[in-house]
């Protein structure tokens, strides 16, 4: 059971402390297939100030310099609003950062992860910035990256949640697919992502449910937290005047159980992170129950049981799982106006599987161009210096 802070987007700028101006804080990126680590990474960044705008790029502009997204323009825009420490988002940034667009909305620095972002022509998209003083860097978050998460689609079993040995076939697919710079592979067909009880309190608030909420109960496996997801608890959270939403998380095994294949893709302690991050939620529960019981509904003192459109798999015993709440009255099913699922995700990677081969080997390519050109410079010995013999 964790507790969670659900603000809204789009308020006030609040004042610094001591009335003092606010620090405004700009970060920009992609954001596709948004996971907990570019949610830590905009923790971090939010720290770092009292405002922050986050400025995401265009289709277009990814594909120039990237390579295809998977998911459109628009709903990157509206995952990145959903995560709770976002201020303002700002559609179609520049995918080259300058002081221009700092300087335009007032912001005192940009902040970005340890990792190398390039243009086409392989220039860091950040040198200008930089130069400038105006650069602040942030911990990158070890253990899950878009192209992990991509290999893990593509797997047919369960080995990136379960620790089994790995297939051949996907151990020759991933020599080809994933290496980092050097020739370092990192997929190792098991999530290295390590949970700590820090990062939990890091991305929770604590928050109690206050007299006068409304305590809204939804449960599942929230895998792949998507704009699907935010479409449904955005939709819950607007259910009533002061909602307090709490989601129930089920055990990897049960998501196993019920979706079969190589579900869920990210396990239990990633979930809980991505789901963490949003701001309709105000608590998680850990593996909750599949069975939604009158123990659990008069523990946390729910008053509405919410569930999506998607079907609702019996319990092992054949029992409906919302059998209890449907008994109280306070069941109701929520239509999103989202069809994105999981699987759909899952079918666009695999459709596009060629063009997201090419694009990350693009990337890789850059980088090691970039390594190789920085690493002359700094070889390259001084010249005209008065100690030469």
């Amino acid at each position: 059971m964790i507790r969670n802070g659900h603000g809204a987007a789009g308020g006030a700028e609040p004042p610094g402390p001591g009335g003092r101006r606010a620090v405004r804080v700009w970060c920009d990126g992609c954001y596709d297939m948004v996971h907990y680590g570019h949610s830590n990474q905009l923790r971090q960044a939010r720290a770092m100030g009292d405002y922050l705008i986050v400025g995401v790029h265009t289709d277009e502009e990814i594909s120039k310099h990237k390579g295809p997204p998977v998911f459109t323009q628009e709903e990157r825009y509206k995952m990145v609003r959903a995560i709770k420490w976002v201020d303002e988002v700002v559609p179609a940034a520049p995918y080259v950062t300058t002081l221009e667009t700092l300087d335009k909305y007032s912001c005192d620095f940009c902040v970005h992860g340890n990792d190398i972002t390039l243009t086409v022509d392989g220039r860091d998209t950040y040198e200008e910035v930089k130069a400038a003083g105006r650069y602040r860097e942030c911990r990158r978050t070890q253990g899950v990256s878009t192209t992990d998460l991509v290999g893990r689609m593509l797997l047919v079993t369960k080995a990136h949640h379960s620790g089994q040995e790995i297939s051949s076939e996907y151990r020759e697919y991933a020599d080809s697919f994933g290496k980092c710079p050097g020739g370092r592979n990192p997929w190792t067909g098991v999530s290295q992502f390590l949970q700590t009880s820090q990062k939990i309190i890091q991305f929770a608030s604590g928050k109690e449910p206050q007299p006068g909420e409304t305590v809204i109960y939804v449960a599942g496996a929230f895998d792949l937290f998507h704009i699907g997801h935010v479409d449904f608890l955005e939709k819950v959270h607007g259910l009533a005047e002061r909602p307090y939403v709490i989601a129930g998380l089920h055990f990897d095994q049960e998501v196993n159980h019920y979706k079969g294949k190589n579900y869920p893709i990210m396990n239990l302690h990633e979930r809980t992170l991505s789901v963490l991050a949003c701001r309709y939620v105000s608590e998680v529960v850990i593996g909750a129950p599949y069975a939604v019981t009158a123990e659990l509904l008069d523990h946390f003192k729910v008053d509405l049981v919410c569930h999506g459109k998607t079907e609702i798999v019996p319990d092992k015993d054949g029992s409906d799982p919302y059998q209890e709440p449907k008994r109280r009255g306070i069941f109701c099913q929520i239509d999103s106006g989202s069809d994105l699922t999981t699987d759909l995700i899952v079918q666009r990677i695999i459709k596009n599987r060629l063009e997201y081969e090419a694009r990350n080997q693009k990337k890789e390519a850059k980088e090691l161009a970039f390594l190789e050109s920085r690493r002359r410079q700094e070889a390259q010995p001084e010249t005209g210096s008065d100690c030469d013999l």
